[in-house]
């Protein structure tokens, strides 16, 4: 590292100056008011990876370096100048510090708690862009340089290995990755922490701890997604889901100064965070990513104030009482005034003998860069007609040798939207095999043949494929709710004029008023989304049910 202030992360997706900013004399002054001046000598810590709780640093003279500190390596971040200032996505999201931030000579900081950071982002809007630009983009980068406090030892034959990166990816968190099949020196650090290889993958959080195939749950716990969160505590609202409408249910209702939790069994984004790219979505001419759209409104709603649980999802809904109460999956129960429930739809499993065998070794349900990286210059098939199979076939084609688009109707145009429809018509790699259906997977460790049968004439093909993915169908994700509310005949939640007078009388609706438009046939829960009878399965939609739901809960909590 150079004794100049500036970066040491090679930046690759943005522009330096908005990802390491100067601030003005003037905005300095604005910032002031809301921390305290400190004094720092040469050699002083003021934030150590790992640190669980971490303020907020702007430098007025001297300068601070951000470092990696691993097995007593330091790997140089940034040199912070006067102007600069410290901080990446944690500091809005209140997770642990990934890196050591250190004066290297005497000097002067501004010091700001977390919740004054909080505050001053969401009353001034000039520096809420800066801040909250730098801070989204900083960790862009980080994640992009493999710079974190995570190592995912795994083997590209492994579902779990699969899993594990799709886990951190989706909720942006940088880590490391070596290919047990590939890295020739794995063994050494399989060696020093005592691993075997049927261990993994393993994950190695923070240098210190480590995870043999860990679940979801484990990584969040061991990487401290969670540890900030009081649990027990009465919400004015907790969402459980975040995927587009959960998260615009708590941008809005956090926004308008209600308490919010957020509960969510894995990433944040739902079905939508997996999309390759959304180009139909207002605002975005020229399209965007599941993952970008997910992590900007989950920036969003935590700058307002929300609060997220991630890979603890809920388990059960205690409806009998109020104030409700939604189990989660690390046992505790979250009281709360008012429930919106959005909890989405899972893709359809294939009625297949060796379906569960091969998922995450061939089969896959989501279409990201993870996905993309396993099957570069291979033949693919993505099943299902509707976008988000189109969405991923015209993905897939920029990498994949081949893509074939299989779906059990006579063409894409009536569940697809045209553009996507005319860019697969139009790509030489890509083809369409209509009335047709997957019968048989076939394969040892990893998929390796799909057969296909035409409806029609019951014409059979074997193909050599090693990925295939399914995006086809929809399940509503209720099962937790164990008859609170009422459903349809395909279990997905009826709201406002869907509730017929036999489903409130069944439901013994206790008032005088009628249930508004997306509340349940129980007062005070909500259902917005994929999850609700009668949604559109769109992303804007979602994400307009979810911020008009908030206006009802004001309504219910004055009642």
């Amino acid at each position: 590292m150079t004794d100049a202030a500036g970066p040491a992360l090679p930046v690759v997706y943005a522009r330096a100056d908005h990802i390491f900013p100067t601030l003005t004399p003037a905005q300095l002054a604005r910032i002031r008011p809301h921390g305290r001046v400190r004094l720092v000598s040469n050699g002083e810590i003021l934030i150590e990876a790992g640190q669980t709780i971490v303020p907020f640093f702007v430098v007025t003279a001297g300068r601070i370096k951000v470092v990696r500190p691993e097995g007593g390596v330091e790997t140089p971040i940034v040199v912070h100048g006067p102007g600069a200032f410290t901080g990446e996505a944690n500091m809005i999201s209140g997770r642990r510090a990934l890196f050591r931030a250190q004066a290297v000579e005497d000097g002067e900081v501004l010091e700001l708690a977390r919740d004054r950071l909080l505050t001053l982002v969401q009353t001034d809007a000039e520096l809420s862009e800066i801040l909250m630009r730098a801070f989204l983009l900083r960790r862009v980068e980080l994640v992009a340089a493999g710079l974190g406090d995570v190592v995912v030892v795994g083997s590209t034959h492994s579902a779990d290995t699969l899993r594990v990166k799709e886990f951190l990816s989706r909720n942006g968190h940088p880590y490391k990755y070596i290919d047990l099949d590939r890295d020739a020196d794995v063994q050494v650090l399989l060696d020093q922490f005592h691993v075997a290889v049927a261990d993994v993958p393993v994950l190695i959080c923070r240098g210190q701890t480590v995870l043999r195939n860990p679940s979801n749950e484990d990584i969040a716990g061991c990487l401290g997604f969670n540890a900030t969160i009081d649990q027990t505590h009465l919400r004015d609202v907790v969402v459980v889901g975040a995927g587009p409408a959960g998260l615009a249910a708590a941008v809005y209702a956090a926004s308008e100064g209600l308490g919010v939790l957020v509960v969510e069994s894995n990433a944040p984004g739902g079905q939508a965070g997996s999309s390759s790219r959304i180009e139909n979505y207002l605002g975005f001419p020229s399209g965007i990513t599941g993952q970008t759209l997910a992590d900007s409104a989950y920036a969003q709603a935590e700058k307002f104030g929300a609060e997220v649980i991630i890979a603890s999802g809920a388990t059960q809904l205690t409806c009998s009482r109020k104030p409700y109460a939604v189990s989660v999956g690390n046992g505790s129960q979250v009281p709360a005034r008012v429930v919106i429930i959005a909890t989405g739809a899972q893709y359809r499993r294939l009625p297949l003998e060796n379906l569960s065998r091969f998922e995450g070794a061939g089969i896959y349900y989501g279409a990201t860069f993870v996905e993309a990286q396993l099957c570069g210059g291979e033949e693919v098939i993505v099943v299902g007609g509707g976008n988000a199979a189109g969405q991923a076939a015209v993905y897939l084609a920029q990498t994949a040798r081949r893509v074939r688009v299989v779906v059990r109707s006579d063409g894409l145009a009536r569940s697809m939207s045209r553009y996507l429809v005319r860019r697969i018509e139009l790509n030489p790699a890509m083809e369409v095999h209509t009335n047709t259906e997957v019968t048989s997977l076939d394969g040892v460790d990893h998929l390796e043949r799909v057969r296909l049968r035409h409806r029609q004439t019951g014409e059979e093909q074997t193909l050599e494929v090693r990925h295939v993915f399914l995006m086809t169908g929809a399940i509503p994700n209720t099962h937790w709710l164990e008859g609170c509310v009422a459903l349809d005949d395909r279990g997905f939640i009826k709201t406002g004029p869907e509730l017929s007078a036999e489903d409130l009388a069944a439901a013994r609706w206790p008032l005088s008023r009628a249930p508004h438009l997306f509340e349940t046939s129980l007062p005070g829960v909500l259902a917005v989304g994929d999850v609700r009878r009668g949604s559109v399965k769109r992303v804007a939609s979602a994400v307009g049910e979810g911020s008009i739901a908030v206006s009802f809960v004001h309504q219910i909590l004055a009642e």
